[in-house]
Order: C-alpha cells, then sequence, then structure tokens
C-alpha cells in the first residue's frame, strides 16, 4: 500500500510540476524564435483585461505588485502557442523554452506560463488556476509583464496561454 501511495504521488507531483512552466528545461539549438506582432490583436482582449485584473486583484491582495499588459511581443507569443494548442486539440507547453528565450532576448530576467481550454468566464479560469499550486505558484512569482493569447476554436471552446516575465 506504502509503494502504491508513493507511485500515485509521483504521478500527482508529475503532473503538477508540468501543468506550467516557470523556465524552460531545455532550450532548442537554432530555433526561430521571431515573431509577428500582428498575432497580439487576435487574442480576446475583453477576456484578457478581466484575466488580469482578477490577476492583479489576487495580487494586490497577497500584497503583490500588479502586472502590466504587454500587447506586443508576450502577446504575440501567447496567440502563436494558443493557436497552436487549438490545432493540436490539447494544452501543453510544448516549445515554452523558445518563448521563454525570445522574450529574455528582449530583456526579460525571467518567463513563467499558464495555459487551460475549457473555461467559459475569466471568474472560472482564474479561480481553477488558484486552486492549483502550480499555476498559483506562477500568478504569484516576480513578474512585472504579462501577456495573452486567449482564443476560441471552430467550436467556441476557449483556450487559454498567459504568459509572465519581469523586466
Amino acid at each position: 500500500m506504502n509503494l502504491l501511495k508513493t507511485s500515485l504521488l509521483a504521478t500527482v507531483l508529475f503532473f503538477a510540476v508540468t501543468s506550467c512552466s516557470k523556465e524552460e528545461a531545455a532550450e532548442v539549438e537554432e530555433a526561430n524564435i521571431s515573431i509577428d506582432l500582428n498575432l497580439a490583436q487576435e487574442t480576446d482582449w475583453t477576456m484578457a483585461n478581466e484575466v488580469l485584473r482578477l490577476v492583479n486583484e489576487y495580487r494586490t491582495s497577497m500584497g503583490l505588485s500588479t502586472i502590466a499588459r504587454d500587447q506586443q511581443y508576450a502577446s504575440a507569443y501567447a496567440v502563436e502557442h494558443t493557436k497552436y494548442m487549438i490545432e493540436k486539440s490539447q494544452i501543453n507547453h510544448d516549445n515554452f523554452g523558445d518563448r521563454s528565450r525570445a522574450l529574455k532576448n528582449r530583456g526579460a530576467e525571467s518567463v513563467g506560463e499558464n495555459v487551460a481550454a475549457g473555461y467559459d468566464s475569466a471568474e472560472a479560469l482564474v479561480t481553477a488556476w488558484l486552486n492549483s499550486p502550480s499555476h498559483k505558484s506562477v500568478i504569484e512569482g516576480n513578474y512585472t509583464h504579462s501577456g495573452f493569447g486567449i482564443m476560441q476554436n471552430h467550436r467556441g471552446k476557449y483556450y487559454f496561454t498567459q504568459l509572465f516575465y519581469r523586466k
């Protein structure tokens, strides 16, 4: 029974650790990290602004500084990743190292990312993230800026990528 508990705990910890990324685990050599800034305009900014408001309300309640909206590079990379997740029909952190490196090349000191799918409101999304220790730790991280990739697939299901970084 103890072995079963240990195995289950290891599985849960693996899931929790891999559910969101604070730093890239490995960098891909010579990856193309250029981005079309026009992608940032494709995010659902009404939803993104509400997510940011809720995240900042939470951060303020915890004595943390608020996060500024990045409607350029971080959002373009977030939209690109959200489109990728929609194409794959699954949430993931594939190629996070490239997004992190791209933002670091533009002056970011550290980068984090939360992803999700299927929530119909900013409130439901932020509540779910705050109830997940790994996502909550990213929200509470030492970050100054955030970019958003919030889009619906052809069936109206929302997919979310929120990139956090410190400058």
